[in-house]
């Protein structure tokens, strides 16, 4: 594994706090383990965020930087699914995979087209006294 490769995802592991990252699970009752892990940590880590944002989000330009810091996280995240899905597809992995894959990466385009609708919203907002 690349130098690279090793610190982004030590970083990505330590910001998420997901323990389990590097490795690999056969069996479907584990990973539903892991993946019912990984959703109650992170809302466990959400419990205090609407409270903060309630308090911090005064008016539709204090929101903009929480959309931007959030779009550019996912723009990152999406680069590495397609990376991904480049791979399975050049290795001719599971068709259902590759598939999967592709819907992932769609949906986190449509995600990052949204936020950027949104970020131009608190700016329009603005303009009408929001």
């Amino acid at each position: 594994m690349s130098f690279i490769r090793r610190a982004w995802s030590r970083a990505t592991a330590t910001r998420r706090d997901w323990r389990h990252w590097s490795l690999a699970h056969t069996d479907p009752a584990q990973l539903d383990i892991l993946l019912a892990e990984q959703t109650a940590t992170a809302n466990r880590q959400a419990v205090d965020h609407a409270a903060l944002a309630g308090e911090m989000n005064i008016d539709a330009l204090h929101v903009q930087p929480g959309l931007m810091d959030t779009r550019c996280r996912i723009l990152v995240d999406v680069h590495y699914l397609e990376g991904l899905l480049i791979g399975a597809r050049s290795r001719h992995l599971d068709p259902e995979l590759i598939e999967r894959l592709a819907a992932t990466v769609d949906a986190g385009h449509e995600l990052t087209v949204l936020l950027a609708d949104a970020v131009r919203a608190t700016a329009t907002a603005r303009q009408a006294g929001y």
